[in-house]
């Protein structure tokens, strides 16, 4: 399994990742919140796309992704026991973050029809053990199965893109990333959008 992505978040300091996360948290308005003493921040696109964060108290994290036009939208065309494999290999204490637990923009529930069980969906699984990431072997056993790229069918690079990995984290760094992306319609509006992001930036360090 090969990314520029993965690669550049493998390569980046758990305490690093945690800022970017807590930042694009912010600047994309998702609420944070704590699930069980772990902390969970989130990316969305505002049309179907995710990106969810966990770090527990003791340095591990668990990152799930979701792209919802590709084979790994089980939401859509998937069971509980296809989603719940996903997590396989995953430490239980983390997958119990996404055990029955409220619905929110970013993770909506599949529910197993005999117990009422529910878990959140995500396309990809990912997690930090305290020293190394991972791909979730239940994760990769499915995309075996199926012949999927993990990678694509996951949304990975497109779900990690703003965290810019690899890259400068700046407030400007972030501005010019979105610029490239035609984000903005003047200069005006680009200048009241670093403004925004420059404070935000400061309050994270």
């Amino acid at each position: 399994m090969s990314d520029d992505t993965w690669d550049a978040l493998k390569a980046t300091p758990i305490t690093e990742i945690r800022r970017r996360a807590a930042i694009i948290n912010k600047i994309v308005d998702v609420p944070s919140m704590t699930v069980d003493g772990a902390e969970r921040f989130a990316w969305n696109d505002s049309g179907g796309q995710s990106a969810v964060w966990y770090f527990t108290p003791d340095s591990r994290v668990m990152l799930l992704t979701f792209d919802h036009e590709t084979a790994l939208n089980l939401y859509a065309e998937g069971t509980y026991a296809a989603q719940e494999s996903l997590y396989g290999e995953v430490p239980e204490d983390l997958v119990q973050l996404v055990r029955n637990r409220p619905e929110n923009y970013e993770s909506l529930n599949l529910t197993d029809p005999e117990t009422d069980e529910t878990i959140h969906y995500a396309g990809g699984v990912f997690w930090f053990d305290g020293e190394q990431w991972w791909a979730a072997e239940g994760f990769l056993d499915h995309c075996d199965q199926e012949g999927l790229d993990p990678m694509i069918e996951s949304g990975f690079s497109y779900c990690l893109d703003d965290y810019m990995f690899g890259q400068e984290f700046t407030a400007e760094a972030f501005i010019e990333h979105r610029d490239a992306d035609s984000w903005y319609d003047s200069a005006a509006e680009k200048d009241d959008a670093l403004a925004a992001v420059r404070e935000i930036f400061t309050r994270h360090g």
